[in-house]
């Protein structure tokens, strides 16, 4: 059985949503990443779930993860507890739980800002602005413990192309094919330069 030797937690941005593959399914950019950095398919993991919350990861995903744990671990998940299920005392200790969990001296740990999604949405302005607020107190949460854990977080909410409509699909949640292939390319280039500088 082949060692694994990436495996990637969260929702339906690991999952691969919004970059369907042609014989069904989804394609996302996970393989992309593992690509990039050189892993083959049978070495990687990919347990993202659609809806998942932080509150799933901590209770399902981070033990298959933890198990027989490998030197390279992705989580992006969030994004569900800020549009269905905000509780931000939760998702603070839910991030704070994962990130700690998963770092070690042999482990290298990556995760991304949450983006302006709700510029994405068909909601109200009132709703729009208040997602925004939940999005900025996330990624503050966010920065605060991948900061206290030695968590790699590429700042995508601080990256203009992300707020090209070219990068996400119809539903503006979920990154389009050409989203996904940018994520990729920019996590990759994140976690090797991680790697040098180490």
């Amino acid at each position: 059985m082949p060692t694994i030797r990436l495996t990637v937690l969260g929702d339906s941005f690991v999952e691969g949503r919004g970059d369907p593959a042609p014989g069904g399914g989804y394609r996302g950019w996970v393989p992309a990443f593992a690509a990039h950095v050189g892993l083959p398919p049978a070495a990687v993991r990919n347990l993202g779930t659609y809806q998942a919350t932080t509150q799933d990861v901590v209770d399902r995903q981070l033990p298959k993860a933890l198990a027989g744990k490998p030197p390279l671990l992705g989580v992006i998940v969030g994004v569900n507890d800020l549009v269905q299920a905000w509780d931000p005392a939760r998702l603070r200790r839910n991030l704070h739980t994962i990130f700690s969990s998963l770092g070690g001296m042999d482990t290298t740990v990556f995760t991304a800002s949450y983006p302006d999604i709700p510029a994405n949405l068909p909601v109200p302005e009132g709703f729009r602005r208040l997602l925004r607020g939940r999005f900025a107190e996330a990624n503050a949460a966010l920065a605060e413990v991948t900061t206290a854990t030695g968590t790699l977080c590429l700042d995508i909410a601080g990256q203009p192309e992300w707020a090209r409509r070219a990068m996400w699909s119809a539903d503006g949640l979920h990154p389009s094919p050409l989203g996904h292939r940018r994520f990729a390319e920019s996590m990759a280039d994140q976690v090797s330069t991680s790697a040098i500088a180490a």
